[in-house]
Parts: C-alpha cells; structure tokens; sequence
C-alpha cells in the first residue's frame, strides 16, 4: 500500500501581511512549511510528500523549500488552483496510481504531532475516512445576529484539524464529481459527509492550531523553541 501525504500551501496569505505567504516565513529559523513536511517525513505511516503551492512559488518552493533540507519522501511539488478545493484536487490528480491512501494536510500547521499523524492513518486504514480534531473547551453558543439562541452540547462538538486521511479513490471520486456551493466545502471531509458518508475522529494530543496571524507565528515560534529543549 502506498500511503501519500498532500502538503497544502496555496494560499496568499493576505490575512498574514508581509511580502511572502507566511508557509515561506521564517520561524525558528527555517520556512514554516519545513517544519511541517519534517512531521510526515518522521511518519513511519507515510511513504511519500506531494506539495501544493501557488503556481507563482513553484520554483521557490523547489530552491528554498525543499532542496536545502534534503526531504527524502518529496516525491514533486504541483500548482495550486483558485481556492483550497481546487488545489487539493490538483494534488489528488497528480499522485500515482499505487496511492491508496491519501493525507491531506494544511502546510500551516506545523505543530502537528508524528504519533497523531500515525494514529489518523491507522484509524483511516480501517474506516475508510478519519480526521484529526480536538474537542471543544469552550461553551459554543449558537446565534442569531447577535441574539443566542441555544447552547450547544459541548461534548459533541470538536474542531476540525489536519491531516485528514482518506482511501484514494474515495477522496477523489467526492471532489471530481462535487458540483454544488463551494462554500459548504470548509474541509474535505465535508465532501464525504455531504454524501452521508461517516467519517472518524482521531482526537489530537498537540497544539495542532493554523498559523493564521502573527500571534500564531509567535505562539509557534514559542512552542517550538520550547519543544527543541526538552
């Protein structure tokens, strides 16, 4: 079995500011987006790295990403599309046909554990479709402009994460044929659910979180210094 992870980096970044997508900053002194192909390449669950990038980045990636750290289980480097959708299905389509199983991660979660990456594979191995999530702290409210208008229960409410791990043929199949309002669409794992399909939750053990802001990068960056310590 061939077990594929898709590395998502096509964003601009506009909500991060400064002159490079904020996969290409550094943090801790290297390109976030190292830090996260390093996790899938420490996975033992993972035999091979495909990265989704900007069409405009392509040859960065290659110069400043990938080449200078010697990534063995990058197996290419494709375009992204207008939005997360399209471009994850760009990578879908530009793995071989020994893939089996695919994880779909966001290159801004750097934090990610290599025992959660190993468990959400494990887990799809068996069912089919499983996420990484955490389960929520907070009281969620649901809303009405600004009025509440109930409370959720807590314990069945977790946050979608990455890496998202599928069998090939099931994730492709639900993004080629998907026709309806992209903005349905906020994961993939929302294409399978659409379709009634059940998908698992693995529970993650890391602050898994999306660099988003410049907090985040900052939290990051002090997460990671902290775990090289240890």
């Amino acid at each position: 079995m061939k077990k594929v992870a898709i590395i998502v980096a096509g964003g601009s970044s506009v909500r991060f500011g400064g002159e490079l997508p904020k996969q290409f900053m550094p943090l801790c002194g290297k390109p976030l987006m190292t830090h996260t192909i390093a996790k899938f390449e420490k996975a033992d669950s993972i035999d091979s790295i495909l990265l989704v990038v900007a069409e405009d980045y392509l040859a960065y990636a290659s110069e400043n990403i990938v080449d200078p750290y010697s990534f063995n289980k990058v197996l290419k480097i494709v375009a992204g599309g207008k939005s997360r959708r399209e471009s994850v299905l760009n990578g879908l389509k530009a793995l071989p046909s020994t893939t089996t199983h695919v994880a779909i991660h966001d290159a801004a979660r750097p934090l990610v554990a290599v025992t959660d990456i190993n468990s959400v594979v494990q887990v799809a191995q068996k069912e089919k479709a499983a996420i990484l999530a955490s389960q929520a702290v907070d009281t969620i409210k649901q809303v009405s402009g600004t009025q509440i208008e109930k409370t959720l229960e807590r314990t069945k409410l977790f946050h979608a994460q990455t890496p998202q791990v599928f069998e090939y043929n099931l994730i492709l199949k639900a993004h080629e044929t998907f026709s309806g309002d992209e903005s349905l669409i906020t994961d993939d794992a929302s294409l399978l659910e659409l379709e009634g399909f059940k998908v698992s939750i693995v529970e993650s053990t890391s602050a898994n979180f999306k660099v988003t802001t410049q907090t985040d990068f900052q939290l990051a960056e002090m997460i990671l210094e902290k775990d090289s310590h240890v």
